[in-house]
């Protein structure tokens, strides 16, 4: 299975969890701030066409220039702009999710493309696409009391929070520090990153890993167990974010 396809089968997965939803349940407050159903929906929509765009347009280095804004204030006046009734919503994201993931699939591997932050692989460009949908899936399930168990889809998601934690220190004004994960994945079996000999540790579930650096989860709360002198402060900078 490659990357494209763990986004096709985690992307399915949260269609058939729409489909059952009835017109309050996409009026109702998801776990996203200030968010409904709704509208995590636009937000997917238009960041799935968004994908589609920036492959179509990867010599485009300003197609992301946002001006002073603030991306996260972006992001929402985006949302806010272009809310629509349900059906259109859904309809619009399944539309893009798929052209998206074409776009994706007949890339150039080595080819990086504009993203938010900086250029990336399609690859890699398709493990933030996993990780973002999880994560929304998980503000929408949360809420409406819909069990949405973790899968092993997540290696992925987990692989992307240890490879930007050296951004994530960074972006924190910290030292960056090597540190070594053991998480225990959905399935009972040990998924490892990192050096097995740094100072530093991060052991437990992955599902808590992953949701901690999606910001879903906060570390004190989770059962993580951290030791040596720099793990604590990467579970605290740890985020689902590709640079």
């Amino acid at each position: 299975m490659t990357i494209f396809d763990d986004l096709a089968a985690e992307q399915d997965r949260l269609e058939l969890l729409l489909a059952g939803l009835d017109q309050s349940s996409w009026a109702a407050p998801s776990a996203a701030p200030g968010w409904t159903v709704r509208d995590v929906m636009v937000h997917l929509g238009q960041t799935e066409e968004a994908v589609a765009a920036s492959i179509a347009n990867a010599d485009r280095a300003d197609l992301w220039e946002r001006g002073p804004m603030a991306l996260d204030d972006a992001v929402d006046q985006a949302v806010r702009a272009e809310a629509a009734p349900a059906d259109l919503v859904f309809e619009r994201w399944r539309t893009a999710r798929r052209a998206a993931l074409a776009a994706l699939r007949g890339a150039e591997p080595e080819r990086r493309v504009p993203w938010a932050s900086a250029p990336l692989k399609p690859t890699v460009l398709a493990t933030t696409r996993l990780a973002e949908h999880w994560a929304h899936a998980l503000d929408i399930a949360g809420p409406l009391a819909i069990a949405y168990d973790d899968t092993d889809r997540i290696r992925h998601v987990a692989w992307l929070g240890h490879r930007t934690l050296p951004y994530a220190f960074t972006v924190e004004g910290l030292e960056v520090h090597e540190v070594y994960c053991e998480l225990i994945a959905p399935g009972g079996e040990t998924w490892r990153y990192g050096p097995p000999d740094a100072d530093s540790t991060i052991t437990g579930p992955a599902g808590d890993f992953c949701r901690v650096g999606a910001r879903r989860l906060a570390p004190a709360d989770s059962r993580l167990v951290t030791s040596g002198p720099h793990a604590q402060v990467a579970l605290e900078v740890l985020r689902n974010y590709a640079v």
